[in-house]
């Protein structure tokens, strides 16, 4: 069974910047993925609601300053709202001690400046049958097989 993998790509915080987070959208699209995309500027909730209505399976953020910073608080309203099956991946200038604390408050992967999009795109095809795994366990009560 071939899954179609359906990717929320959003900006949260204040940078505007959205060049790197379009051309990754079109890329993923490009890549038979069903892709949300958002303009910049988006709220921690307003994320997690559309992720909730969307029914995403990863949710890419980009993040050009430091944005990336609050992250963490994503993750852990996608954990309050129940989310526990949607992936956040990150793209963008992350320094080293940073992707850290990124890993470390739940973020799967972060992915620098100047790495492939085939690498992208193969990560969350990679991912998405796990993250199925546990939703429809989560759903039907019964362990991932």
């Amino acid at each position: 069974m071939d899954i179609r993998p359906k990717v929320l790509v959003t900006k949260i915080g204040l940078d505007g910047h959205d060049r790197g987070s379009r051309i990754v959208a079109a890329y993923l699209r490009d890549a038979g993925m069903e892709v949300i995309y958002t303009p910049p500027w988006q709220e921690i909730p307003a994320v997690v609601k559309l992720a909730t209505e969307e029914d995403v399976d990863v949710i890419g953020i980009s993040s050009l300053a430091t944005d990336h910073l609050i992250v963490p608080k994503l993750v852990a309203a996608l954990r309050a709202a129940g989310l526990t099956d949607v992936a956040v991946i990150v793209g963008g200038i992350v320094p080293d001690e940073d992707e850290d604390m990124l890993l470390a408050a739940g973020v799967a992967k972060v992915f620098h400046p100047g790495g492939a999009l085939e690498d992208i795109a193969r990560y969350i095809r990679d991912i998405t049958p796990a993250l199925r795994a546990q939703r429809a366990a989560t759903w039907t009560g019964k362990a991932p097989a």
